[in-house]
Parts: structure tokens; C-alpha cells; sequence
């Protein structure tokens, strides 16, 4: 008898559990603004800053507003350039996806190291940032 209480008991607890059903549907694109390096807060500019080497994602809020970064890792060439394909709002998060340029064919670029990343900023929401 203990047992199948015990049983009971575990089965209502999963059906309780179950993970947030995720909603792609876009409802609305976001306003946002492109940054320059002077304008990004000075400690997400530090977090940029150790992480850049490699690719990465990143957000940060100020409770006024959302950051929200991608950088794609040392490149081997200046050149690049990132565009931003789509930001949007869904029910259950803010979806981000933006993509990498290489220099055009043609195109004179220094033999340095570079390290392209964007940073946005738009209107704070208490939302989970997917990175696409």
C-alpha cells in the first residue's frame, strides 16, 4: 500500500512539472539602436572585453534598458561586418539572430587580427534572450 501511494504521489508530481511550452510566434519586431563602443556600459564593455576571443552571446540590463550581444571570435583579417536579420518579441522570450559579413571579394583588408561583435540596446523587458 505504501508503495503505490508512493507511486501516486511521484506521478502527480510529474505531471506538475512540466517545462514552459515554448512560443516562437513572433508578436511584435523590437525597436533598437546599434551601439558604438562609447555608449555601451562600461561594465558589459568589460565582459566583451575577456570574452571577445571566442564567439559569444551575451545580455545585460540596467532595468531601463536591454544590452544584448553576439561577437563571432578573432577573425583573421579586418573586414567583417555583422548585420541584424531579425529582433523580436514571442510570448515567452526576445529572439536575436544576426549574421556575419566577410570582407567583399576585392576588398583591401589589413592582415590584423579583428574581433567583430554587435551590441543593441532596446527598452528593458523581463524576458529570456534567444540567441538564433
Amino acid at each position: 500500500m505504501g508503495a503505490l501511494c508512493l507511486l501516486l504521489c511521484m506521478c502527480s508530481f510529474w505531471q506538475g512539472c512540466g517545462l514552459e511550452e515554448t512560443d516562437t510566434k513572433k508578436l511584435k519586431d523590437l525597436s533598437y539602436k546599434i551601439l558604438e563602443e562609447k555608449e555601451i556600459p562600461e561594465e558589459f564593455l568589460k565582459a566583451i572585453e575577456e570574452k571577445k576571443e571566442m564567439p559569444f552571446k551575451l545580455t545585460y540590463t540596467d532595468k531601463e534598458y536591454l544590452y544584448i550581444a553576439t561577437g563571432y571570435g578573432m577573425q583573421e583579417t579586418s573586414g567583417y561586418s555583422i548585420s541584424v536579420n531579425e529582433c523580436y518579441l514571442t510570448k515567452n522570450a526576445v529572439y536575436f539572430d544576426t549574421t556575419l559579413i566577410g570582407p567583399s571579394k576585392g576588398e583591401k583588408v589589413n592582415q590584423v587580427k579583428s574581433y567583430p561583435y554587435i551590441v543593441i540596446r532596446t527598452k528593458y523587458l523581463e524576458k529570456n534572450v534567444v540567441f538564433e
